[in-house]
């Protein structure tokens, strides 16, 4: 069995960088920060900060660069993938980035202008058989949530009627 699969609750260290390939895909690349505490073995607490280098494609990179924006908190679930490329002195360089199929955003950072609570909205990716991407999008809705009544009798689940 094999298993590539990446989950990441952070922050974001930059704006998002959106750009458009050749042939008109969307892709956005951003970084994120995540945090680890412990405490070791001498009672003291300790706190590590990774750096993750995140690709989204398509529709997803769209919502990226709209609604992200530094220090925002971010949920990007994914897969890790490793590329070369050569860098601008010649020389061949690796990289390793999580490639997001799923993305929700989270609270804006401390003091930008919407605050701290701002809705969330969530984003992901399928792939279909031909390699098209179609992103699904939930944006927050300010509606009424209906009031359900399962007072009426003829609404009422009767045990016979349940299949199995």
């Amino acid at each position: 069995m094999n298993v590539n699969k990446a989950i990441l609750v952070g922050r974001l260290t930059r704006d998002p960088d959106v750009r458009t390939t050749p042939n008109g895909q969307s892709v956005a690349t951003l970084s994120m920060a995540t945090n680890n505490f412990w405490t070791d073995k001498s009672g003291t607490k300790q706190e590590k900060t990774e750096f993750h280098n995140v690709v989204l494609w398509g529709r997803l990179a769209e919502i990226a660069g709209q609604y992200l924006t530094k220090g925002q908190e971010c949920f990007v679930e994914g897969r890790l993938q490793t590329r070369e490329y050569t860098a601008k002195d010649g020389s061949l360089k690796k990289i390793t980035e999580i490639v997001g199929e799923t993305m929700q955003l989270g609270n804006r950072a401390q003091g930008s202008s919407q605050g701290t609570g701002a809705p969330r909205s969530t984003a992901s990716t399928e792939r279909r058989s031909g390699g098209q991407t179609n992103a699904n999008v939930s944006a927050p809705v300010e509606e009424e949530i209906p009031t359900i009544n399962l007072d009426d009798e003829k609404d009422e689940i009767r045990i016979e009627d349940v299949p199995f």
